[in-house]
């Protein structure tokens, strides 16, 4: 699963790497550079609801395999792109992989997870940004063969190649949710599961209840209760994280390489170089997240790292320029690790340990989606906004974005791993009321 999450991070950070070159080869205007970068999450927003009813309803395991199917075919078509056209479809299909995938590996992850570990669910943070690096490392052995300036369909395509290997390797050894077999009554294969998960030697008994022919089945038109009680405080703040935290990612830590040629120079390999360096940060951060997380809770740990991303926004885009070169490399270092180890992974991480089982990808898909708006603002808004008033004044103008988070993190007080409450223990009224 987190090799799912690895390869969603490589392949958003496949065009990153490559996106100077790939403007130039193909001509791009600001307007088709914001399209192209924002369609994978534009997607992904239509695809993360998709992907958590299909894993409510026909289980976790396939719609994974189906992504990493579909990852493949979209990286090909985008290495081997034309033109503009064809690059769009390419990344459009990237887009229904990271959707489907990132609703469900995280329900997943949580499912696997022993309750008093689950704070380690943020480690999927830290290999956001193995893989942003592994990709940036693979774009300058590519520079160093003399790929020129088709280096990005090198860095592309190589996502490709991580799909296929993925897809073998989750065919082979991808085991189904326990959890999700017994919310369905298949307690034979939950036992055989957690055999294969845990080495547990577990003997199913007689399934109490409903007929599991005669259950509801969860879909679309159960969402509505996110937003009823209990769950509306942990589906707004959930998704508040993760449209706000996506939207400072993916408007300033997507765009490292660009901002690195504006510190460094225009020497590709020396902002590549840089950006390797600021994706460390996000390692770094990412780690500690989970401890962070574990010791004074995830609500809390996003507060700081808002606050501090608030702060660092502000002085970078105020003083870009003018800022001495050392003082211009710490501030996106110190943006990415605050990032990384405060809200960068607690949206999603709230959002899959906040909702029982049988809900929980409907929870994270829904969740997901609209936190996927802010991965579409933050890529397509930042380069029209920097066209029109320059990487500076953009710069300032989005710390805005880690305000509002941490003021959502002050209203609502719930957080999952302080309530003493386990989503799974809950009862909720799936019927629908009447209008």
């Amino acid at each position: 699963m987190l090799g799912g999450l690895f390869l969603d991070a490589y392949s958003n950070a496949a065009l990153g790497a490559g996106l100077s070159p790939m403007i130039k080869e193909l001509g791009l205007g600001s307007t088709q550079v914001g399209v192209l970068t924002a369609t994978a999450p534009a997607v992904a927003i239509l695809f993360n609801p998709i992907g958590g009813w299909l894993a409510a309803r026909i289980g976790r395991v396939k719609p994974l395999i189906a992504a990493k199917a579909i990852a493949a075919i979209g990286a090909v078509l985008t290495a081997t792109a034309g033109g503009f056209g064809e690059v769009w479809f390419g990344r459009g299909l990237v887009g229904v992989a990271y959707g489907i995938d990132f609703a469900v590996a995280m329900a997943m992850l949580a499912e696997y997870t022993p309750a008093k570990l689950r704070g380690r669910l943020n480690l999927w943070q830290s290999v956001w940004y193995v893989a942003t690096t592994v990709n940036l490392g693979l774009t300058l052995v590519f520079f160093h063969l003399d790929a020129g300036v088709g280096i990005w369909r090198w860095s592309v395509g190589s996502a490709g190649v991580f799909a296929i290997a993925l897809l073998v390797l989750q065919l082979a050894f991808l085991v189904e949710s326990p959890s999700w077999l017994a919310a369905k009554g298949r307690l034979a294969e939950a036992a055989v599961s957690l055999r294969r998960i845990y080495g547990f030697q577990v003997t199913p008994g007689a399934k109490s209840g409903p007929d599991p022919a005669t259950e509801q089945k969860i879909g679309f038109r159960h969402a509505g209760v996110l937003f009823r009680k209990p769950y509306l405080p942990r589906t707004f703040l959930s998704t508040a994280i993760s449209l706000t935290q996506s939207m400072q990612y993916f408007a300033v830590g997507w765009y490292l390489p660009v901002i690195s040629l504006a510190i460094f120079g225009q020497a590709f390999q020396t902002a590549t170089l840089g950006s390797m360096i600021f994706n460390i940060a996000g390692i770094i951060g990412g780690a500690l997240s989970a401890y962070v997380g574990r010791k004074i809770g995830l609500r809390t740990s996003s507060a700081i790292g808002y606050a501090f991303a608030f702060a660092i926004l502000l002085v970078m885009g105020l003083g870009f320029g003018k800022l001495p070169i050392a003082v211009g490399f710490l501030l996106p270092f110190l943006f990415i690790f605050f990032h990384s180890a405060g809200p960068g992974a607690n949206g999603k991480s709230i959002a899959a340990l906040s909702y029982r089982s049988d809900i929980r990808t409907l929870g994270t898909g829904v969740t997901g989606m609209l936190g996927s708006f802010g991965s579409v603002i933050g890529l397509y808004v930042f380069p029209q906004i920097k066209e029109a008033m320059g990487l500076g004044p953009t710069i300032a103008l989005l710390a805005v974005v880690p305000f509002l988070g941490l003021v959502s993190c002050l209203i609502v007080r719930w957080d999952p791993t302080r309530s003493g409450i386990d989503p799974d223990d809950e009862t909720i009224d799936l019927k629908l009321r009447s209008a």
